[in-house]
């Protein structure tokens, strides 16, 4: 079970409350999780990442166990605390401005 935390816009959207739990068939990687997290809410596709070309949209950006995880292969596998649901994937809205 990989446990996901979204920011509270992508909550508001998906009528969600807490973390997300999704059950992954084999080995956990970005890919998976954001395939998973769209299937099962598809009020999100497009929010997360690219509806056409799968690209991360700019200002997005994933952490897990205390790393930026954001400029790895969507294909890397995912910290083995992550897989074994002990440490949440998230997903963050990145600030910008000045």
């Amino acid at each position: 079970m990989i446990r996901v935390v979204l920011p509270a816009h992508l909550k508001n959207l998906a009528h969600v409350t807490g973390e997300v739990c999704l059950d992954m068939d084999g080995p956990a990687t970005q890919r998976l999780v954001l395939d998973s997290l769209e299937a099962r809410y598809p009020m999100l596709l497009g929010t997360i990442r690219d509806r056409y070309s799968g690209e991360r949209r700019p200002f997005v950006r994933f952490y897990a166990c205390q790393e930026d995880l954001s400029n790895e292969s969507p294909d890397a596998p995912l910290p083995e605390r992550v897989t074994a649901g002990e440490e949440p994937f998230i997903i963050l809205g990145a600030m910008a401005g000045g």
